[in-house]
């Protein structure tokens, strides 16, 4: 292996983006800047590696731009506003670039980027660096990713998208708290990133998306300038560090969950050194803007709150957007930082007509977070004037009919259970349960699209908050009774001899019927049940 310092991700281009036509490329780090208006969004190996990228992009941008000069929200507010109307970055960010070039290089014998000049740690080949695919309990890939032309290397491109991804996500496996019988080291536990419930906003550019994010107060505070880890004068190199929750987004960031050393020959990246890394109370981190949170109920500490990947989105909508300020003294949850943002600039009339999309992204681990099992990758758009304090209340009432829908989808799997357990296959318990998971599955598979809709649909402006929650009770009823039916369907009359009076399926469903009516009662409820659909 060479010492020569080698790669510079200002000059090469390993950044994979979609453009504007849907044409993908790749570019280098001042290019997307550069281009950002003409980027559709960045395009590489899966959302979470994607996410990655992202942020550090806003890293960059923070780091760019005298943010630690703003005294005010509205002065925030105002400093992105004037950023905003110039729909592209200017030379600032390039600029800012160009000084701290040196500090770029994947290969450096010092300071080579988002790395540690380690000497020891766990061995990795270069296929483990690919995070697409689990190799949970020791099972090879399936198949090999394009950057990996053999198990042996992974071109210096894809290196650069994984290791960010790595640091980020990197699960618990293969760390042990001993090493070489020192004393015991605290658990690192899985990347930083790998711990939220991650949350960001979408525009139609790249350029919008990272302005979107670009959240320059939190709760009215603005944020103060920190150094990105390419700016401290020496790279941290200790394992298992526990330091400070960083005060700047800069910081945050570009945390350092792990220290890793890429190994490299004349092909290609060949491996890799790991261990544990910086190490930060997750409680109340609320320099972190990116995630959902939720009331530990045994500490009464705000926690990141990860998604389920078995759930949609808009199923976890009062955790996203409903202000724990409106019932603090109940709130469960509270909206992540990147949505009291956008609130702000909401009020301000800078966010531009129609809606915002937010999306979701993340890992699922297995196994105490050993390894990755799922990838979570969801969206939705909104009106904008949900983000406002005008769109307070109805984000209230858009919950609980949520939480109706969650209703009727257990009365939906219920009447499923109690139906497939009449007659022979009484007392099977198994049966009876998969059967109930499975109906409120495709229950809810079925109207994903219909919520959806109804959902870009809500206009707080010009709506009646009345009619429109009547409009999405009356869609839940209709397709609540047709799915009791289509469960009562085929049974026959061999259920219905078969069957006791209590467990008989058309008793079943009529008392299922009555529950759906009461749950979806609205004032213009009567007569609905065999309207449209």
């Amino acid at each position: 292996m060479t010492e020569e310092k080698e790669y510079n991700l200002l000059d090469e281009k390993w950044i994979r983006v979609m453009d504007t036509e849907g044409s993908v490329s790749s570019v280098s780090l001042p290019e997307a800047f550069s281009k950002a208006h003409e980027i559709r969004s960045i395009s590489g190996d899966s959302p979470p590696q994607d996410l990655a990228v992202l942020r550090l992009m806003l890293a960059v941008m923070y780091a760019s731009y005298p943010h630690g000069d703003i005294t005010s929200e509205n002065e925030a507010a105002d400093v992105w506003h004037s950023l905003w109307d110039k729909g592209r970055f200017d030379g600032t960010v390039t600029d800012y670039l160009s000084k701290w070039k040196d500090r770029f290089f994947l290969f450096d014998p010092e300071r080579p980027f988002y790395q540690a000049p380690i000497d020891k740690g766990t061995e990795y080949t270069a296929a483990k660096l690919d995070g697409n695919l689990s190799e949970s309990n020791n099972k090879g890939k399936l198949f090999l990713p394009v950057g990996l032309k053999n198990k042996e290397h992974m071109s210096y491109a894809d290196a650069a998208r994984w290791l960010l991804y790595l640091n980020g996500f990197d699960d618990t496996s293969a760390k042990p708290t001993v090493r070489g019988g020192a004393e015991k080291l605290p658990s690192s536990g899985a990347g930083w990133m790998g711990k939220l419930g991650l949350v960001y906003a979408e525009g139609s550019t790249l350029f919008e998306t990272l302005m979107l994010n670009f959240v320059l107060s939190s709760e009215g505070r603005p944020f103060p300038r920190g150094r990105p880890i390419w700016e401290l004068d020496r790279p941290r190199c200790g394992e298992r560090i526990e330091i400070s929750l960083p005060e700047s987004p800069e910081e945050m960031l570009t945390l350092q969950s792990r220290r890793t050393l890429l190994s490299r020959d004349g092909e290609g990246v060949t491996g890799f050194l790991l261990m544990g890394g910086d190490i930060v109370d997750k409680e109340n981190a609320f320099t972190e803007q990116m995630t959902v949170w939720k009331l530990d109920s045994t500490t009464m500490q705000w926690v990141p709150k990860r998604h389920d990947p078995s759930k949609a989105m808009w199923r976890d909508y009062a955790s996203l957007l409903v202000s724990s300020k409106s019932n603090t003294e109940d709130a469960k949850y509270r909206e992540p930082g990147i949505v009291m943002w956008l609130s702000v600039l909401s009020d301000r009339d800078y966010l531009e007509p129609g809606s915002v999309t937010l999306r979701v992204t993340g890992v699922k681990y297995a196994d105490k977070d050993f390894f990755v099992e799922d990838i979570i990758d969801d969206g939705m758009s909104v009106n904008r004037r949900l983000l406002s304090s005008v769109g307070e209340v109805w984000n209230i009432r858009i919950s609980e009919v949520i939480s109706k829908t969650e209703e009727c989808a257990y009365a939906v799997g219920d009447l499923a259970k109690k139906i497939v357990g009449t007659g022979a296959n009484s007392g099977d318990e198994t049966l009876m349960k998969a059967t109930a998971a499975n109906a409120r599955a495709d229950f809810y598979y079925a109207l994903d699209q219909p919520f959806r809709a109804w959902l870009s649909g809500v206009d707080p402006e010009n709506d009646d908050i009345e009619e429109k929650m009547s409009e999405w009770l009356g869609i839940l009823r209709r397709r609540s009774l047709s799915a009791g039916k289509n469960a009562l369907r085929g049974r026959g009359i061999n259920a219905l001899v078969k069957g006791t009076l209590d467990s008989n399926p058309f008793v079943a469903y009529r008392m299922f019927a009555g529950k759906i009516r009461k749950t979806t009662a609205t004032a213009n409820s009567e007569g609905d049940e065999n309207g449209k659909q």
